[in-house]
């Protein structure tokens, strides 16, 4: 929570989640079992909200939960959600049961990160792909984005890299404009930065077949081209900020042939 955002209220803090969902303050008032004069009130500094009525606000408007802490506080209330690292005590059964569940997609690529995208664990599958990658992209903490855009990292090795570049950028976009997050904007001009090898435009997926249902990543491994369909997996209802903010990644083969080479290496 910053000083700017505690100066500005929690008025103008709700009132810009609202216009970024673009809805009216009659429906907001609709959902959340008010009226649009008493939202009106809350957002211009006339009327000051209850802790429930901005935990209620915050649910309906679909705010993360990192600010829905900054909300509250902004309001005058005491952060509602905990901050838990995941290396604390209690958290073992949480970090137990995702490694189980990344193990149990190998041979298939799986890791686990968090709002900025650092790596906080993987399975064998992911090493088997970072096979050749610089070592300084391999130091603690690494970075999912890093890895994949640096030239000295994947890049050089995705078959269509300009149309999967401008699909992790479009992701990364979406996530900088829901959590108003100056690391993952550093992160995002870093990464952005880095240039497109010669010949990678957006339909350097050449003669190979176009998958309708979802864009793959085509990457090359030990001269044999892979192709994987990602998907994400974040917790329901979360009541944490640090389990809010993890995300599964998961690599499944887009074709037969990517599926038996994958089982070829890890039997």
């Amino acid at each position: 929570m910053t000083t700017a955002a505690l100066e500005t209220g929690v008025g103008p803090m709700l009132r810009g989640w609202r216009e970024q969902r673009r809805i009216s303050q009659l429906e907001l008032a609709l959902r959340a079992d008010s009226s649009a004069r008493h939202i009106s009130f809350i957002e211009t500094g006339r009327s000051r909200p209850s802790e429930e009525m901005v935990l209620r606000l915050a649910e309906h408007l679909d705010v993360p939960v990192r600010e829905r802490n900054a909300l509250l506080l902004a309001a005058g209330y005491a952060p509602h959600y905990a901050q838990t690292p995941l290396d604390d005590p209690s958290m073992s059964s949480l970090r137990e049961g995702m490694e189980r569940l990344l193990q149990a997609y190998d041979p298939y690529p799986a890791l686990m990160v968090d709002a900025t995208y650092t790596v906080l664990a993987a399975n064998r599958g992911i090493e088997m792909l970072l096979e050749g990658v610089a070592g300084h992209l391999l130091t603690p903490p690494v970075n999912a984005m890093r890895l994949t855009l640096h030239p000295e990292g994947l890049a050089p090795r995705i078959r269509n890299l300009a149309q999967w570049r401008g699909h992790l950028l479009e992701q990364m976009e979406r996530q900088i404009a829901l959590l108003r997050s100056d690391t993952l904007r550093a992160l995002y001009e870093e990464v952005a930065a880095h240039p497109v090898p010669a010949g990678a435009e957006p339909g350097d997926a050449g003669a190979h077949p176009v998958f309708p249902f979802a864009l793959p990543l085509r990457i090359e491994h030990a001269g044999t081209v892979l192709s994987f369909i990602s998907t994400i997996a974040t917790f329901n209802t979360p009541m944490d900020v640090t389990v809010s903010e993890l995300a599964i990644e998961t690599f499944l083969p887009a074709d037969p042939e990517t599926a038996k080479y994958l089982q070829s290496l890890m039997p």
